[in-house]
C-alpha cells in the first residue's frame, strides 16, 4: 500500500475532502461552503502529508497551498457529489 492515502475526508469546517496522487503530484481539495474542487500542480508528497498531519486543516492549506501551486477550478458545487 502506498505511503500516502488517495482520499481523506477530513475532520475541517472549510475543506470537506482531499484526494492527492502521488505519480502526477495533483492535490484535490474539496470545500465545504462552495463545494468546488481546486487541483492544485506539482504539490509534493511532504506537503500533503504534512496537510494530513496538520491540526488546522484551513490554516495549514492557507499558509503553504493556496498561492504557492498552479491551480484549476473542476467541478462546482452542483458537481461535487
Amino acid at each position: 500500500m502506498n505511503a500516502f492515502d488517495r482520499a481523506a475526508v477530513l475532520p475541517s469546517t472549510s475543506i470537506r475532502k482531499t484526494e492527492y496522487d502521488p505519480e502526477r503530484r495533483t492535490l484535490s481539495v474539496w470545500f465545504m461552503a462552495s463545494g468546488r474542487c481546486y487541483q492544485f500542480d506539482d504539490v509534493p508528497p511532504e506537503t500533503f502529508a504534512a496537510f494530513k498531519a496538520a491540526f488546522v486543516k484551513g490554516r495549514y492549506f492557507n499558509d503553504y497551498i493556496r498561492n504557492h501551486f498552479r491551480y484549476r477550478v473542476v467541478t462546482t458545487g452542483d458537481d461535487a457529489g
